[in-house]
């Protein structure tokens, strides 16, 4: 998988609009992001979709064995990158000078919260035609960035392509 310039990423998200969004899409989403996955690598990775308004889980799943706790850690701070900011970690990571976590802490005075967010790729915000703002949060993680940030986006493209 290539990785994802900031134009074609942004634009990416402003493109995966998605007409509705309920815990059966989620489901839907979530099982097409672990098929491709499990196409395109043997490295075992963590598929989390989560809402935006009180973390609730949707979807929660491994692509194959091999998993660590580690895994759950960048899943909470790619979801909380996506869910502040309103855009990919993929994003984030581009406009902070290739992940410049320094640039990003100042900028945003976070003080001794900065672990809490990460500006890596792999976390990307479910938006939905008339809705402001990220309603949930869909996040990869096992893989190198710019690879958990592209399933998503092409399972994303994969779910559109069906609903039409």
């Amino acid at each position: 998988m290539a990785p994802t310039p900031l134009g074609t990423s942004l634009s990416s998200e402003k493109t995966l609009v998605l007409p509705h969004f309920t815990a059966e899409d989620a489901f839907d989403i979530g099982i097409l992001i672990q098929d491709r996955l499990r196409e395109v690598t043997e490295t075992a990775a963590v598929i989390n979709i989560t809402l935006a308004n009180n973390h609730q889980l949707l979807f929660h799943a491994t692509s194959r064995p091999g998993t660590v706790p580690e895994n759950d850690n960048w899943v909470a701070r790619k979801r909380n990158f996506v869910l502040r900011f309103g855009m990919s970690t993929w994003a984030g990571h581009h406009l902070f000078e290739m992940g410049n976590e320094d640039l990003f802490k100042a900028q945003f005075q976070l003080g001794e919260t900065a672990g809490d967010y990460a500006i890596h790729g792999g976390g990307f915000p479910v938006c939905v035609k008339g809705v402001e703002g990220p309603i949930a949060a869909i996040v990869v993680s096992g893989l190198a960035q710019q690879e958990d940030h592209q399933v998503i986006v092409e399972s994303l493209q994969v779910f559109l392509s069906k609903l039409s």
